[in-house]
């Protein structure tokens, strides 16, 4: 280890987590390498003996075993420079008033219930409501381990489909939110902002927080004029410690947004965020007329929507890693 090691907190820290999944991966590795030697002479020896409850037993447990070698191969795929940072998550919900801005809630709660099961901490950076439901728009900070590799493949379009709560005649609606998945970049990636690119903008906040926050400028818009990247921040009662997150949150955006440059897949990007609508949508989640959710680019389905937006969307994320390594 270096002399120096622990003097620099956020590289040791970084250190650290690439060290602990490679360890896992490896002590992963050596415990499947066991079991399945184990399994193999248990299997043979059950055949050999016809025994139908071992066998049965067996073919269980090599299912399990299956399941977690799956897992680790998942892993591996989490190697690019981001994979191991946390996440800014934008959400906003699409044209349709009350439906849209419902749904743009219910998201949050998927993506909060999902990591609180992986027990990922969850921050909410800011947030505005909607004007009889649900949101408008939400920024919420993940920290976790390798929660960018995860998410990543979430940004884009999310469609709804089911029986209105809010329409009396109970008929059915389409609606959009689209979710937008940055990487929180640590010092040792660099970017550069220039003071004279930036319009720094103050306003009350409209969040909770007691009477301070409400009658002072204390919520903070940054905009950055080359890009047009903006974002915002009212969670503390401090503009100081909001313009500092703000900054933060643009320095992920501009990394975020020179990554899809260099993969010549900006223009395409910008392309699915002009309208959050129709022929944009990355996923649908139908609750009526019938049950299921599925992924646009993967083909992947569940038949089981709630469990989905309760939080259950590994399946979802894993199915994006084996396409993105095709």
């Amino acid at each position: 280890m270096e002399q120096n090691f622990w003097e620099d907190k956020s590289r040791a820290e970084k250190v650290l987590k690439e060290k602990k999944l490679y360890e896992d991966l490896v002590n992963s590795y050596e415990s499947s390498l066991k079991q399945f030697n184990e399994l193999s002479d248990l299997y043979d020896l059950a055949l050999e003996e016809n025994n139908q409850s071992v066998l049965k037993e067996s073919e269980k447990n090599i299912f399990e075993l299956h399941k977690n070698i799956k897992k680790n191969e998942i892993k591996c795929f989490l190697s690019n420079e981001a994979d191991s940072l946390d996440v800014y998550l934008e959400i906003h919900a699409g044209a349709g008033g009350t439906e849209s801005q419902d749904w743009a809630e219910m998201l949050r709660r998927m993506y909060m219930k999902w990591a609180s099961n992986k027990n990922n901490k969850c921050e909410l950076i800011s947030e505005h409501k909607g004007d009889e439901a649900g949101i408008k728009s939400t920024t919420i900070k993940i920290k976790g381990n390798y929660v960018y590799g995860f998410l990543k493949s979430e940004s884009g379009i999310h469609r709804l489909v089911r029986i209105s709560p809010f329409d009396s005649g109970a008929r059915r609606h389409t609606s959009f939110a689209s979710v937008w998945v940055y990487p929180v970049i640590d010092d040792s990636i660099k970017v550069e902002i220039l003071d004279k690119d930036l319009r720094v903008d103050t306003y009350r906040s409209s969040g909770a927080g007691g009477q301070h926050v409400n009658t002072t400028d204390s919520a903070v818009r940054i905009t950055h004029m080359p890009t047009k990247i903006v974002v915002q921040c009212q969670n503390d009662r401090s503009q100081h410690k909001n313009k500092d997150t703000c900054m933060n949150m643009l320095k992920a955006r501009l990394y975020e947004h020179e990554l899809k440059k260099k993969e010549q897949q900006l223009k395409s990007s910008e392309d699915s965020k002009a309208e959050i609508g129709w022929g944009h949508q990355i996923r649908s989640y139908v609750l009526h007329p019938y049950r299921m959710v599925k992924d646009n680019r993967t083909n992947y389905e569940s038949s089981s929507p709630d469990k989905v937006l309760d939080g259950e969307i590994d399946e979802f994320l894993e199915s994006s890693l084996y396409k993105l390594n095709d």
